[in-house]
């Protein structure tokens, strides 16, 4: 998806639509899925709920537009001039956003909305998906550096550190020690075997 098509994306809809994502992800961090509906949101945002529902059918169908097109959860691609420090500047950023109110709100609750409404499921899905085309530029520069194959799997890079910092903080409940971001993108780049040194002369 170009730059264009993104931002062409996150403006579709009714002339005050981000006091409208703004509201639902509020609520969402505020009541959980389950208390969220379009008419607290018209009620929080000041838009008649009509209107929101001329756009979005369903809550699922607001909330998938929210994430995208809201500013709690949105991350800005880094350009650091190395791949560690891409993935160490997209780790903390994920850290910060699992951790410092309301986005960590809005993350969690909509992690368990998903087990329940296939509907959201599918909109979290582009979530994710127009996330990882606007990453995909760190992962591009790398391969043109030589940092990377040609062959890399950047969902594969991303999943793993993303997974490593959700089971930390929101299932296991630990907190992110000083160097977490660094030991965790060191063992996905170069993994956690032990360097075998050779003798020298052999």
């Amino acid at each position: 998806m170009s730059e264009e098509q993104q931002e062409g994306r996150r403006s579709a809809g009714p002339r005050r639509s981000q006091e409208i994502f703004d509201a639902t992800l509020d609520l969402l961090a505020e009541r959980g899925y389950e208390g969220l509906t379009i008419e607290g949101v018209a009620e929080r945002s000041g838009v008649n709920k009509t209107t929101i529902y001329r756009w979005w059918s369903s809550k699922g169908a607001l909330l998938g537009a929210a994430l995208t097109g809201g500013r709690h959860l949105d991350l800005a691609p880094p350009d650091t001039g190395s791949l560690r420090g891409d993935l160490e500047a997209l780790l903390r950023s994920l850290v910060a956003l699992l951790t410092v109110p309301p986005a960590a709100e809005v993350a969690i609750a909509t992690l368990g909305a998903v087990t329940h409404s296939g509907e959201l499921a599918g909109h979290v899905r582009e979530f994710f998906a127009e996330r990882l085309a606007r990453e995909q530029p760190v992962f591009e520069r790398a391969v043109a550096r030589g940092e990377l194959p040609p062959d890399t799997d950047p969902m594969l890079l991303v999943d793993l550190l993303a997974g490593a910092a959700w089971i930390r903080i929101v299932f296991r409940r630990l907190p992110v020690e000083e160097d977490f971001v660094a030991r965790a993108v060191a063992t996905v780049l170069s993994g956690a075997a032990p360097t075998v040194r050779t003798a020298a002369g052999s």
